[in-house]
């Protein structure tokens, strides 16, 4: 019997589940062993004494190792790398970065002109640039935390761009330990400091809120939060959105919405526009859409009485009428509406020739916004999906839409022009030129290469400038041996480039000479091809035997996993002679909206049979052997990685679970979990469990099997996947004699880590843990 094997203690969880909502039978099954209700209490005495002792052990296995000690050091170094690409943001003429690294590892916001970035890009003749740009430091979150005793973690600003203050002011977000409750508050940057609330300064309490600027003058904002008993979700994010202006109290408040009890959250934002517009989360992919008119005083609060149950809109508020499944945005007069099911609007006046026309799902459309809002439906696709293309992202610059499409998982670009009069003439369209940002290498044409051998298997990715000035843009390249680079496009009136400049070249950071990057396809079990990348120094084709191969996923949210630079994995995997493998498999976004719907609620195991199919065609090609193939994952990445371990434990010899989700049983009763329903189906419908059981790891362990080394890794301050995930799984492996090692930070939140030298300690535990499981 473990030592941790103790009694149940009879302790409500705190600031986990609802008493009496989750029956302890949830916890067990066929001969499983049960778990202790204390461990869900995320700071509860007896769980952290259980995670210290767990963390006791992991350390004492690696980290007192001289191997691991260099390799967790090499990787420190390059995540603090002083020649690493600053990335920054235009805001009011003025270049913002925020900077860690070893003497600041909680961060520096900072900022400098456009002229001084650019007087230290690299030079075409290949000398060494001059030093790098002058910055001006706004704030030390080091400092700050020393100073208030708060471990704070960067969660963005929001510099005021107009009016004037503009430049001067700034709203700031910042979460202590990295959890997704935040605060925000104002900051003065001509004097370096936070206004307090009694200078008028605005201010958000801690929650999974947010708080951004509401007008040109920077005299309100828009805020959710958490405003007592009954103002969140069942999720728990904010249901309420107030405008506030300045010197007001949150009672005196204007309510622009509230979403219903059973919603995700509710949202508002200011555009560049001055258009304010509100939404209300249905469940995680479907939402309304409201635009509120301008210059309106909506009724304020006279108390913070209870909510109404339901959801409620201020008068005057138009409805965006798109169904609700679909992503909308807007740009001066031009609504654009990102399809993720099939849509026959009911009326499309003055296009005969689609009357009765369905866009299919992945369809871009534009419709003049004054005549949508009318309810004529002038619509023209931008664009169709085709069974090897989907749209992966929109972006606006002053005169333009750039669309980002995947082809079979590889990034290409185009340049959309709007008429200069809705409805006078049609959009024009351009391919953005990617041979006009310098050498792009190719993969090579090898022989096992499965999807059109000698294309670029790189990302680029596009982002704008400043959309209120002009339309240029940032243009990044990067690929699985291609290190990042970050380049500034302008585009002419007709869209085409007009000019283009490198401003950063991040140096490459691993040994990647004769490293091999190949795109090939897996059938999975009902037939459907799934395309997955290799990058590693084996031939592919076995010639070289098996190698230590890791194969990561993801497959939800439609979440797409493209190429690009990964330096820790590279010096961490590539370099001791390891292959790496991104499968694409169905749930994410790769071939947009069906091929995640193709694996959502009771589909879902396809998204493990189509990793499976990747898994065995890697063996079959013999570019590994099961005994050699580790599965990688994170979120609902580990919830796929936990389904290999108990729906496939032949296939792998070992498996890292980190932030995952595998009690897919009680999943909507520990914090953000309701909201995930429509992506994985309602447990407490039992027709629902039939199929959810199916896919929750927790209960799929059986007596008496063998599993392969399994890794978990959490954080106390994770408020998205409760850490009660990887604890009770644990428990219940080493309750079954299996080989598990457990680590869990104290902070970090969702994404595990919250400074550099976390991130390389984790870093190096993933892939030393591998590296020995798949050697033994």
């Amino acid at each position: 019997m473990h030592d941790d094997d103790a009694p149940i203690a009879r302790v409500a969880p705190v600031g986990a589940v609802a008493p009496g909502t989750t029956p302890r039978a949830a916890r067990t099954g066929p001969d499983l062993p049960p778990v202790p209700e204390w461990l869900d209490e995320i700071e509860g005495p007896q769980a952290l004494e259980w995670v210290t002792r767990r963390n006791q052990e992991t350390e004492a296995a690696y980290a007192a190792d001289a191997g691991f000690i260099e390799l967790a050091g090499d990787i420190e170094t390059i995540l603090d790398a002083p020649d690493r690409i600053p990335a920054v943001t235009e805001r009011a003429g003025l270049l913002y970065n925020v900077w860690t690294d070893a003497d600041h590892p909680r961060g520096l916001w900072r900022r400098t002109t456009w002229l001084d970035y650019a007087a230290t890009a690299p030079s075409s003749s290949g000398a060494l640039p001059p030093a790098e740009p002058d910055w001006e430091i706004l704030l030390d979150l080091d400092e700050l935390g020393r100073q208030e005793g708060r471990a704070w973690v960067w969660h963005g600003a929001q510099v005021l761009a107009t009016g004037p203050d503009r430049g001067r002011r700034a709203l700031i977000t910042l979460s202590e330990g990295g959890s997704d409750a935040d605060v925000t508050r104002e900051f003065d940057l001509s004097e370096r400091r936070f206004i307090p609330a009694e200078e008028g300064g605005f201010y958000r309490e801690a929650s999974k809120g947010s708080m951004v600027w509401a007008d040109e003058e920077g005299q309100s904002v828009l805020i959710t939060t958490d405003l007592g008993r009954g103002s969140t979700t069942r999720s728990g994010y904010p249901r309420q959105a107030l405008r506030l202006h300045r010197g007001q109290s949150l009672a005196e408040a204007e309510v622009l919405g509230t979403a219903a009890e059973e919603a995700v959250a509710v949202s508002a934002a200011y555009d560049i526009h001055g258009r304010t517009w509100l939404s209300t989360l249905i469940d995680f992919h479907t939402r309304r859409t409201w635009l509120l008119p301008s210059g309106i005083r909506f009724p304020e609060r006279t108390c913070a009485g209870p909510l109404p149950e339901g959801e409620s809109i201020a008068p005057g508020a138009q409805r965006i009428d798109v169904p609700p499944s679909a992503h909308i945005s807007a740009s001066r007069d031009w609504l654009i509406i990102e399809l993720r099911e099939a849509w026959e609007p009911e009326d499309q006046q003055d296009q005969k020739d689609q009357k009765g026309r369905a866009f299919p799902a992945g369809s871009l459309l534009a419709a003049p916004l004054a005549e949508f809002l009318e309810g004529r439906r002038r619509l023209t696709a931008l664009f169709t999906p085709t069974g090897s293309t989907s749209l992966e992202s929109v972006v606006w610059t002053r005169n333009h839409l750039v669309i980002t499409v995947l082809d079979d998982v590889v990034t290409r670009l185009e340049v959309l022009t709007p008429p200069a009069r809705p409805g006078h003439e049609e959009w024009t369209r351009h391919d953005l030129d990617l041979s006009a940002a310098g050498d792009v290498p190719v993969s090579p044409a090898i022989d096992h290469t499965d999807l059109r051998a000698g294309r670029p298997l790189v990302t680029v990715s596009a982002r704008q400038v400043d959309a209120r000035s002009g339309d240029d843009l940032w243009l990044s390249v990067s690929g699985w041996t291609t290190p990042s680079t970050l380049r500034v496009a302008r585009l002419t009136a007709e869209g085409s480039l007009q000019g283009m400049c490198v401003l950063r070249q991040a140096p490459a950071r691993f040994d990647a000479s004769g490293v091999t990057v190949s795109q090939h396809v897996a059938i999975s079990t009902d037939g459907t091809r799934v395309p997955y990348f290799q990058v590693g120094r084996a031939g592919g084709d076995g010639a070289s035997g098996p190698a230590p191969t890791i194969l990561y996923g993801y497959g939800g949210f439609e979440h797409s996993l493209l190429p690009g630079y990964q330096p820790v994995m590279g010096r961490a995997w590539l370099e001791r002679g390891g292959v790496y493998v991104v499968a694409n498999i169905r749930g994410g976004g790769e071939y947009g909206p069906a091929w995640h719907r193709a694996a959502l609620t009771g589909n879902r195991l396809r998204a493990c049979e189509d990793f499976a199919a990747v898994a065995a065609g890697l063996v079959e090609r013999g570019v590994t052997a099961p005994q050699q193939l580790a599965v990688h994952g994170g979120s609902n990445g580990g919830l796929l990685t936990g389904m290999m371990l108990t729906r496939h434990p032949e296939l792998v010899g070992a498996v890292v679970c980190e932030v995952p989700l595998l009690d897919m049983r009680r999943y909507t009763h520990l914090l953000a979990g309701h909201s995930w329903m429509a992506e994985y189906g309602d447990p407490d419908d039992e027709a629902q469990w039939e199929f959810i059981k199916e896919f929750s790891p927790f209960h799929l362990l059986r007596p008496g099997l063998r599993y392969p080394p399994v890794l978990l890794v959490t954080s106390t301050r994770d408020d998205r996947v409760h850490p009660a995930h990887a604890r009770t799984m644990a428990h219940r492996l080493r309750a079954l004699g299996q080989s598990v090692t457990y680590f869990e930070n104290s902070e970090g939140g969702h994404g595990r880590a919250s400074t550099n030298a976390q991130r390389a300690f984790m870093s190096a535990l993933v892939y030393e843990f591998c590296w020995r499981s798949l050697a033994s």
